[in-house]
C-alpha cells in the first residue's frame, strides 16, 4: 500500500476505534501544548474529533436552539466547584450540570448539555471505578486521564489554572498484549542531553495516541520544560521553545539507511501533513531494528546515508519540521526503515529505572 493509502487506513481505523459502540467523543481538546503530532495525517485525537462534532452540531442546530436557555441557566446543582480532584467522583456520583457549567464557551459550542449528559451516561454503564494514569501539567493546562476497572474505557479532562474544563474525551481502549511484551533486541540510550518531559509514552491512548496505530504503536514524543512550561515569549517563534535546536545522538550504534534534511521547520501551531516525519534520521541497528527520528532542524542532519554510527554520535538537531505543532522529538524503533509500512517495537532501554511515559520527567545523557 503507498504512504497515502497507508495514511488513509490508520485514519479509518482511528475513526472505527472512536465510533465503537456509538460512544461520542466529548470534545476537542483545545491548546497548542496538547496537539503534539507526530508522523501520521490523524496526528491527534483533534483532527477526528472536530470533523466529527462539526457534522454533529450541524444535524443538532435544532436540538442546541430548544437547548440554549438550559445550558444557559444550568440547575443550581452547578454551583459546585469542579476540580481536578473531585472530577471523576462528580462525573459518576455528583452533577453533570456542574462539569457542563465549566466548560470552557468554545467546548459547549462543540455539544449541548444534553448531549453530554446522554454521551455520558452511555458510557459510564457498568463502569464501577477508575485508575489514574496520567496527571501532567504544562503550559497552563492540567491534564488528568483515567482507565475503568476493565482497562476498556479511558476518559481525558484538561484544566486550565482557574478550573475551566478546556478539553474532554472519552474513549474505548484496546490492548496489544501480543507485542506489548516483545521488546527489541538492542539497548538504547536517550538521544537527547539533560532533562526532558515526556508528552506521549505508554501502552496505551490515553499515555500514548500512537498506540492506536500498528505502525506507530510505541513512539514517543519529547519536549523539554522549564517551570512546567515548553516555551517562553512569544509561543510562535521557535527559537522560543526551549527543545527547538538542541542536539540529537545516536541512540546505539549502526548505519544510516535514509536521511531527509530541507523540510522546512513550521510557525509553531501550523503543521505539515504532506511531509508528516519532517526531516529524519533512519538508522538500522541489525536485528531488523531501525530507529527512526523524525521532526529534525531543518538543515540541521549531520550524517549521510551509509555512515557508521557509535552509540552517541551527533546525527542533527531537534526542530519543528513535518506534521508537528512543536519543537519536540518524535522516536520510535521499527521493523522496517518506512515510518509507514514498518510495525513499531517497544523499546529495551538501556536504563530500566525510567519509565519513558506520558507525563513523567527522564534524564538523558550527561550534559
Amino acid at each position: 500500500m503507498n504512504r497515502e493509502g497507508h495514511l488513509k487506513s490508520e485514519q479509518n481505523t482511528h475513526s472505527k476505534l472512536q465510533h465503537r459502540k456509538n460512544w461520542k467523543v466529548l470534545a476537542i481538546t483545545l491548546g497548542a501544548c496538547v496537539i503534539l503530532s507526530a508522523c501520521s495525517t490523524s496526528n491527534s485525537i483533534t483532527s477526528d474529533q472536530a470533523e466529527q462534532q462539526s457534522a454533529e452540531q450541524t444535524s443538532n442546530n435544532n436540538e442546541s436552539s430548544e437547548n440554549t436557555n438550559q445550558e444557559q441557566n444550568p440547575s443550581s446543582e452547578a454551583s459546585t466547584m469542579v476540580t481536578p480532584d473531585n472530577f471523576i467522583d462528580t462525573l459518576m456520583n455528583g452533577s453533570k450540570d456542574a462539569i457542563y457549567s465549566q466548560f470552557s464557551p468554545e467546548l459547549k459550542g462543540t455539544l449541548t448539555l444534553e448531549q453530554f449528559k446522554t454521551s455520558a451516561d452511555g458510557f459510564l454503564e457498568s463502569v464501577e471505578s477508575w485508575e489514574q494514569v496520567v496527571d501532567a501539567e504544562m503550559n497552563q493546562l492540567s491534564e488528568l486521564a483515567w482507565k475503568d476497572q476493565t482497562g476498556t474505557k479511558g476518559i481525558r479532562a484538561y484544566f486550565s489554572e482557574e478550573n475551566q474544563i478546556e478539553g474532554l474525551s472519552i474513549q474505548p481502549l484496546e490492548a496489544h498484549e501480543d507485542t506489548d511484551a516483545i521488546f527489541t533486541k538492542t539497548e538504547f540510550q536517550f538521544p537527547m542531553k539533560g532533562e526532558w518531559f515526556v508528552f506521549w509514552g505508554g501502552n496505551d491512548v490515553l499515555s500514548n495516541y500512537h498506540y492506536a496505530h500498528e505502525t506507530q504503536r510505541y513512539a514517543l514524543d519529547i519536549v523539554r520544560t522549564k517551570e512546567q512550561s515548553s516555551y517562553q515569549g512569544d509561543a510562535t517563534v521557535n527559537e522560543n521553545y526551549y527543545a527547538f535546536g538542541e542536539p540529537l545522538y545516536a541512540a546505539a550504534d549502526g548505519t544510516v539507511v535514509e536521511i531527509k534534511n530541507d523540510i522546512p521547520d513550521n510557525v509553531p501551531g501550523v503543521m505539515n501533513p504532506e511531509e508528516p516525519a519532517g526531516n529524519y534520521v533512519v538508522i538500522d541497528h541489525g536485528n531488523g531494528e531501525y530507529s527512526i527520528t523524525g521532526h529534525i532542524k531543518e538543515g540541521s542532519v549531520s550524517v549521510k546515508k551509509g555512515d557508521k554510527l557509535k552509540q552517541g554520535d551527533l546525527i542533527g538537531e531537534l526542530g519543528n519540521s513535518g506534521n508537528s505543532s512543536e519543537a519536540h522529538l518524535h522516536f520510535q524503533v521499527s521493523d522496517g526503515p518506512d515510518l509507514f509500512t514498518s510495525r513499531s517495537i517497544n523499546i529495551r532501554w538501556a536504563d530500566q529505572s525510567q519509565h519513558l511515559t506520558r507525563g513523567n520527567t527522564v534524564q538523558g545523557l550527561p550534559e
